[in-house]
């Protein structure tokens, strides 16, 4: 016996019922020849139009192509989402927020641009940025306030840029207002501080624009 594939098969078929399709025509728009042309044609179209769509491998893989397309430009969009939001959570610790601190609580004493001396360790710096209260992982804050001095917390604090002239060792402090003093006439010497303030004017350093936008009130 012959073997016969699924091509040949389908072909078959077609032309098996071609017959029936014909005395169906014929049985339902009666007589008129042109009108059964007309309407055989439309029938040939149509399966015409249903084998090249659904019974093409090549419809077929381009089906599968765009499906898997849209799977993996859903994969890596919800994973960049991830990523992205991970990285906006990180940037809002230590006053790194570019949400835009207005109004101004009138119990924020200091303002950017402000140079400051620390109470107890005596290092000088400027002020880059303020948080109403601590802003940072729980681990940093349970590390930095003891259970004794857990209230410091819920109290503002300032992002500092902090002098190199003092040798401190560290660039960048991140601490409560209440252990900051300010001080003018001291101009202050850190890699970044182009980035941040455009000049000095003797009593308090003039922010860029991008910073001012933040800290409009400052």
């Amino acid at each position: 016996m012959p073997h016969i594939n699924a091509a040949a098969a389908l072909q078959i078929c077609v032309l098996l019922s071609a017959l029936p399709a014909q005395y169906f025509i014929s049985q339902w728009y009666g007589t008129d020849s042109a009108q059964r042309i007309q309407i055989t044609e439309r029938i040939i179209a149509a399966w015409s139009s249903f084998t090249k769509s659904y019974l093409s491998l090549d419809a077929w893989a381009d089906r599968l192509k765009l499906w898997l397309s849209k799977t993996r430009n859903w994969y890596y969009g919800e994973k960049k989402t991830k990523i992205g939001d991970s990285e906006g959570e990180t940037h809002s610790y230590f006053a790194e927020s570019s949400h835009v601190r207005s109004p101004k609580p009138d119990y924020i004493q200091f303002s950017v641009g402000q140079v400051i001396v620390h109470k107890r360790f005596g290092y000088s710096g400027v002020i880059v940025g303020w948080d109403i209260k601590a802003k940072a992982p729980e681990e940093w804050l349970q590390h930095k306030y003891p259970p004794a001095k857990q209230d410091l917390k819920d109290t503002p604090h300032y992002r500092i840029l902090i002098n190199k002239a003092n040798g401190f060792g560290k660039s960048t402090a991140y601490i409560a207002e209440e252990e900051i003093t300010i001080i003018m006439g001291l101009e202050v010497h850190h890699p970044d501080m182009k980035a941040y303030f455009s000049g000095y004017d003797g009593s308090k350093y003039i922010m860029q624009p991008w910073l001012k936008k933040i800290y409009p009130h400052d």
